[in-house]
């Protein structure tokens, strides 16, 4: 059930970022709204609840767990990034974005092979 409600709000947390990025190239004006101001925080937080309530039921904190705070890292660059592109504009933004979209896959796919350096 924890499993589900988390990548349901990963689902949520990159379409939200990936939308709001659109609108603030499309209707900047919209993203002044409340909605769009709140709505990514409580999303994260969810998804960031939910990661570390696995994290716990999986017993995964020990050491041989490196992957988890490979992810952990890739999470806290992610949201650098992410705070760059809604804050500045021209090609930094969009280098951020690319920046931003490759931890996310790199996330996903330690989160599926379980291995911090699965390009090796």
């Amino acid at each position: 059930m924890i499993k589900l409600l988390h990548l349901s709000f990963i689902l949520l947390s990159i379409s939200s970022f990936v939308g709001r990025v659109i609108l603030s190239e499309t209707q900047p004006l919209l993203l002044k709204q409340t909605l769009f101001k709140v709505a990514p925080h409580i999303i994260n937080g969810v998804l960031l609840f939910t990661g570390f309530i696995l994290v716990f039921q999986g017993n995964w904190m020990s050491i041989e767990h490196n992957w988890i705070m490979a992810k952990l890292f890739a999470v806290i660059i992610y949201i650098g990034l992410g705070v760059l592109v809604m804050r500045y504009r021209g090609m930094l933004r969009w280098l951020a974005f690319t920046g931003a979209m490759l931890c996310f896959a790199y996330i996903g796919i330690v989160a599926v092979t379980k291995n911090a350096l699965f390009f090796l």
